[in-house]
């Protein structure tokens, strides 16, 4: 069985790689970037991530950090959370699946259901060519609703 970091390898080797064949320069700050986002589950800020990248490139920008999640959102690999009020919030999984946002702490959760066919119904019902969706669920988590 293929291990978490195997896989976060593999899977940021090919991001490069398409990246690559579209003319799209990857520097060592921006790999690091990616490999944040394959490894974590937490769905960072853009903020958090600077942070964790500075450690390993002290002289990466602010700047970087936002051109490198943007170029990653504009070429699919990556989705940006809205999370209301809240900094937008990221997510190195790019395949359609939903969260769970605590609106007191802002913690997201990934959501996997089969609640996909949505995409079916939408379309069947509409008659768009539906492409994809986005479905948030909100309230408070565990640890907040002890606190409550």
């Amino acid at each position: 069985m293929e291990t978490k970091d195997a896989m976060e390898t593999r899977d940021a080797i090919e991001i490069l790689r398409s990246l690559k064949e579209k003319g799209i320069r990857f520097t060592p700050q921006r790999q690091a970037i990616l490999e944040y986002l394959l490894a974590t589950d937490t769905h960072p800020t853009a903020e958090e991530i600077y942070r964790q990248v500075k450690e390993k490139f002290p002289g990466v920008s602010l700047g970087t950090v936002y051109n490198t999640l943007n170029m990653l959102k504009e070429n699919n690999f990556l989705l940006e959370l809205d999370c209301g009020e809240m900094s937008a919030r990221f997510d190195g999984n790019a395949e359609n699946h939903y969260h769970a946002v605590c609106r007191q702490c802002g913690k997201v959760v990934d959501f996997h259901t089969d609640l996909l066919q949505l995409d079916t119904l939408a379309s069947a019902s509409t008659g768009f060519s539906i492409e994809t969706h986005r479905l948030v669920f909100y309230g408070l988590c565990g640890q907040c609703r002890m606190i409550h």
